[in-house]
């Protein structure tokens, strides 16, 4: 059958097209995304404003008028922390569905680890052993790790790129006050998570998800993306290391003139280069591998799963 996974994330709003069925490797058919920033939209009170929800309700309606000319039988739609943590949120979900028909689940931060996860074992396979993922979102990091489908430990952290940009870097280029505080606090919070994960051991193979992780991976010398979902990809740290103050010191502009950094990202990349250096150091990781698959795709397999089982 031809799925959509509606995907309403802090910074896009994504609509994935895939052609499945049980026991089979989903293959994407056709994608359609649009930019809104959720994240950045949030108001003094923590409320996404009436311009904001307009927005997402023209957004909601374009990706059903998408999903219909694509033939899409069933939709899968759901929203993470942009509109999970907003106070309005009760609100902007009873609105998109009056005006759309569209039921939002709005997915924990401990469901997106997990699906997350299954989506990384489903990709890398048994053979991956314990297997550390690391996300980055426009408004959350998720971790999890396990030697299963389903991991042994989760977390979702207020560490998204897009977050963390708005409420620390105000200026362009950002003060290297600001980066230092940033810094300092993402540092902090990942550390408070380690102890969980690390009494399970080292991990096998540590692999990291989203669209931040690839555009690092690519400036540090991965192939782009153009050359296709199986070429082995991989971030080392010490490459990490070097490019994170060359990033301090660019205006959104210039990153966005570097190879794989969209304009639409440009912004927000050096945030979520810190949290990625910092989950790397924090973690010991030398290396990980990119990973194609993500929580889109753990949606769909999840799905399958219960298809499989009806």
């Amino acid at each position: 059958m031809r799925l959509g996974v509606l995907d309403v994330g802090s910074n896009t709003v994504h609509l994935l097209v895939v052609d499945a069925h049980p026991g089979a490797r989903p293959l994407p058919a056709h994608s359609h995304k649009a930019e809104l920033r959720l994240a950045q939209l949030l108001d003094e009170s923590g409320a996404i404003g009436p311009d904001g929800v307009g927005k997402l309700v023209a957004t909601v309606r374009d990706a059903l008028e998408a999903a219909e000319d694509k033939g899409v039988e069933a939709i899968l739609p759901f929203a993470t922390s942009a509109v999970r943590e907003a106070s309005n949120a009760d609100d902007v979900l009873a609105r998109v569905q009056a005006e759309t028909g569209v039921e939002l689940q709005v997915l924990t931060g401990a469901e997106e680890a997990r699906l997350t996860f299954l989506a990384a074992r489903r990709w890398f396979g048994w053979s991956s052993g314990k297997l550390l993922v690391l996300d980055i979102g426009g408004g959350s990091l998720e971790i999890a790790y396990g030697m299963d489908e389903e991991p042994d430990a989760a977390a979702s952290l207020p560490l998204g790129a897009g977050r963390l940009t708005a409420g620390w870097l105000p200026t362009d280029p950002a003060d290297p006050a600001d980066v230092k505080a940033l810094r300092r606090h993402v540092r902090t919070e990942i550390a408070r998570t380690v102890g969980e994960f690390s009494r399970f051991g080292a991990p096998d193979h540590v692999v990291a998800t989203s669209k931040t992780f690839k555009q690092l991976a690519r400036l540090a010398g991965a192939a782009r993306s153009t050359d296709g979902l199986y070429v082995q990809r991989e971030l080392k740290r010490r490459s990490l290391e070097d490019w994170v103050p060359r990033l301090a010191s660019m205006t959104a502009d210039e990153r966005a003139e570097l190879p794989g950094v969209s304009p639409g990202r440009s912004g927000q990349l050096l945030a979520g280069a810190l949290v990625a250096e910092g989950a790397m150091d924090l973690f010991a990781v030398e290396t990980l591998e990119i990973c194609p698959w993500a929580l889109r795709e753990g949606v769909i397999l999840r799905r399958l799963d219960q298809m499989a089982s009806e």
